[in-house]
């Protein structure tokens, strides 16, 4: 996700996708421990989506 997609999205929508992001990070973060994980970086672009939708909410909510 980009940072204009996310900008693009309401406040509930952002709270939605960060939902969504956590729980892909538990999931990943599961099979990790458990080795079945394919692609590693995929945990650093999962935080990295998720820094940048809390950014974004922050700055709507700053507005």
């Amino acid at each position: 996700m980009k940072a204009t997609e996310a900008r693009a999205m309401t406040v509930e929508q952002l709270n939605e996708k960060l939902n969504s992001l956590k729980k892909d990070l538990f999931f990943l973060r599961m099979q990790l421990a458990t080795n079945q994980l394919d692609n590693p970086l995929k945990i650093a672009e999962t935080k990295r989506d998720i820094a940048r939708v809390k950014t974004v909410i922050r700055e709507k909510e700053g507005k």
